[in-house]
C-alpha cells in the first residue's frame, strides 16, 4: 500500500478477503478505508476487482493464482485446467473474455517468461523463482 503504514490482505481458506497492518496485526475492517488502499502489488484471486477472472461455470478453488503487472493494468491468472490467461486491470464485470498467452523458459532453469497477447497489446512477465 502507499501509505505509511504497511498493509497486508489475505485470502482465507472459506474465500475471504482479509486486511490487516503490519506488524501490529490489526485487522482493517472499515470498508470506506479498504476501498481507498492503492496495491502496491496484487495476487490475490478475490475482490470485486478480479470479478472477471471466473468462467461461468468455475468453481472458487479452479483459479489459483493471479499477478497483476507492474504497470497495473493487466492481470494474469493460472487455472486447474491449465490454462494461463490475460485479462484488463481491473476487471469488475462477470464472464470477461480473455486471450492468448504462452509460457516458456529463457536460458536459465530459473527464469519462466509469460508472453501474452491481447488486441491491444503484447506483455511480458518474468516472475522471479526461488528453487
Amino acid at each position: 500500500s502507499k501509505f505509511s503504514v504497511v498493509i497486508s490482505k489475505v485470502s482465507t481458506g472459506s474465500y475471504k478477503r482479509q486486511v490487516y497492518e503490519v506488524p501490529s496485526g490489526k485487522q482493517l475492517v472499515d470498508q470506506a478505508v479498504i476501498d481507498r488502499i492503492t496495491w502496491a502489488t496484487w495476487t490475490s484471486v478475490l475482490g470485486d476487482e478480479v470479478i472477471g477472472i471466473w468462467s461461468r461455470h468455475a468453481e472458487k478453488a479452479d483459479v489459483n493464482c493471479a499477478c497483476v503487472s507492474h504497470s497495473g493494468i493487466n492481470l494474469v491468472t493460472g487455472d486447474d485446467f491449465g490454462m494461463v490467461k490475460l485479462f484488463d486491470f481491473p476487471c469488475p464485470e462477470k464472464f470477461v473474455r480473455t486471450c492468448f498467452c504462452i509460457v516458456t523458459t529463457k536460458s536459465t532453469v530459473d527464469t519462466v517468461v509469460l508472453y501474452c497477447f491481447s488486441r491491444r497489446c503484447m506483455m511480458e512477465m518474468s516472475p522471479s523463482l526461488n528453487f
